[in-house]
């Protein structure tokens, strides 16, 4: 029999236990044959924060659990499901779980492969923050953060050059907070 992969919606925060959960009554209900894979997808993460890194797991999908079911699910594997503390149901029609297609589970599952070995640095930066510049052209010197765009790793801060306030577009990485 085939597997397709489904997406529950948990109290953010509480995957870890949900994941953990669901094995576990599985096992107690004699459904484990029914569920395969349950997955709560994380990525690396570095922060800076004074000036120091810092690698650290995120939830890639908070509040989200991934989970492959045998075809066709069983009213009894749903009601398990459903009745999980900190579910709050499945993503899709409400009176029957929609799986995802066969292309979505794919892509997710490849991007998850890939993006849970290349850390992305994260930094939490904000209006009117004082940085100094560590790489780059503008190395060395200091400016006042006026945009950030966390999406995109960038910072736009306004830099004294000869006198005049200029704006300079940098990559979260080529700041520290002073």
């Amino acid at each position: 029999m085939a597997k397709s992969w489904y997406v529950i919606h948990t109290y953010a925060g509480y995957e870890g236990r949900v994941k953990a959960s669901l094995t576990e009554r599985a096992n107690q209900l004699g459904l484990q044959d029914q569920i395969g894979q349950v997955l709560v997808p994380t990525e690396e993460v570095i922060e800076i924060k004074d000036g120091k890194r810092r690698a650290s797991k995120r939830k890639v999908f908070p509040g989200y659990v991934l989970v492959e079911l045998e075809d066709p699910v069983t009213d009894e594997t749903v009601a398990m499901i459903k009745d999980t503390p900190k579910v709050t149901g499945f993503v899709g029609q409400s009176s029957k779980p929609t799986p995802l297609t066969q292309e979505e589970a794919e892509r997710l599952l490849k991007q998850l492969e890939s993006g849970m070995t290349i850390p992305r640095e994260q930094v939490v930066f904000s209006k009117g923050d004082n940085v100094r510049i560590i790489d780059g052209p503008f190395m060395g010197f200091n400016g006042l953060v006026d945009e950030v765009d966390v999406e995109h790793g960038r910072v736009k801060a306004l830099v004294s050059i000869f006198g005049r306030s200029t704006p300079v577009e940098l990559a979260f990485s080529q700041v520290e907070k002073v």
